[in-house]
């Protein structure tokens, strides 16, 4: 089993993991024209939301609870306009992890952040996206589904998707092709209780993902939100259920990954990319997206 971080590497470049992508995911990006980091993180989505300034302590506590006050006093549309104008009208630079996935193609990537970065790594192959959806009506289903053929993305319902093509699942939402975003605790409860009900995934991957293993990247598992869609979306993994890079983990994510049978590497992004030997600078590959194309867990 792998335990290194070569060995992670390596078997991420067999397709045997599926990459989840936590917010320190994005923790170098910052936005081209003024050098401000991206918000990605609880603490700096709620500075930026409130434009710089702290909110209490009890809202500081969790971006959703934060989001769910300025939806009671500006709207649900004031929470959409904000993550709009972060992630969609801004120029940000590349995560380094994303060039390493856009070398990589792998088949199934989960990824928990609003922006767009997966999508621009897959911009030049077809693909299918799956993005979280709550408090909507006229469906049961918790999730929308776009069709991407190389140039643009069209709705499909769950019995139209070539699930020979990569899926792309981005459960808290993204801009594009069009704003759909899983915010405030509204709307996680709408979503979470429909995740174990079985209706926030389409049935093909539910079928997919049984058996399969993870490699957690970016995600400090402290808060319970996004330890809760964590452990819906990854139902029903293999033993172990996965590895975590975390550098300097706390009790509680100890307590955490041992429940889940998760696997505690004490390390960061930049070393598992490190010990893979990866630049940034050499861009993605062509022969290592086909090689990739048909790979499962």
């Amino acid at each position: 089993m792998p335990a290194e971080l070569s060995d992670l590497a390596d078997a991420m470049r067999r397709g045997d993991l599926i990459p989840y992508l936590g917010p320190g995911a994005l923790a170098s990006v910052v936005d081209a024209e003024s050098g401000a980091a991206m918000p990605a993180d609880s603490d700096s989505l709620i500075l930026a939301m409130n434009k710089g300034r702290p909110m209490s302590k009890r809202l500081m506590w969790e971006f959703p609870r934060a989001a769910m006050d300025v939806e009671l006093k500006r709207g649900r549309s004031a929470v959409t306009r904000f993550l709009d104008s972060t992630y969609g009208q801004r120029r940000w630079t590349r995560a380094p992890v994303h060039d390493w996935l856009a070398e990589l193609a792998p088949q199934y990537v989960i990824d928990i952040n609003r922006d767009t970065q997966l999508q621009d790594s897959y911009a030049d192959r077809p693909h299918t996206l799956i993005r979280g959806i709550a408090r909507i009506g006229g469906t049961d289903y918790r999730f929308r589904i776009h069709a991407y053929d190389g140039d643009r993305y069209q709705e499909i319902e769950q019995d139209q998707v070539d699930t020979s093509l990569p899926i792309l699942f981005k459960p808290l939402g993204s801009p594009r092709p069009d704003a759909t975003y899983i915010a405030s605790d509204a709307d996680f409860v709408d979503y979470l209780t429909e995740l174990m009900g079985g209706f926030g995934l389409p049935g093909f991957l539910k079928e997919y993902r049984v058996g399969c293993q993870y490699l957690f990247l970016g995600l400090r598992l402290t808060r319970d939100t996004e330890r809760m869609v964590l452990s819906d979306v990854i139902y029903a993994a293999g033993e172990p259920a996965g590895w975590a890079l975390i550098p300097e983990p706390t009790e509680k994510e100890r307590r955490y990954c041992e429940k889940k049978t998760i696997q505690l590497v004490e390390a960061d992004i930049d070393d598992l990319l490190a010990a893979d030997g990866f630049s940034a600078n050499e861009g993605a590959s062509d022969d290592a997206a086909a090689a990739s194309a048909e790979v499962g867990c």
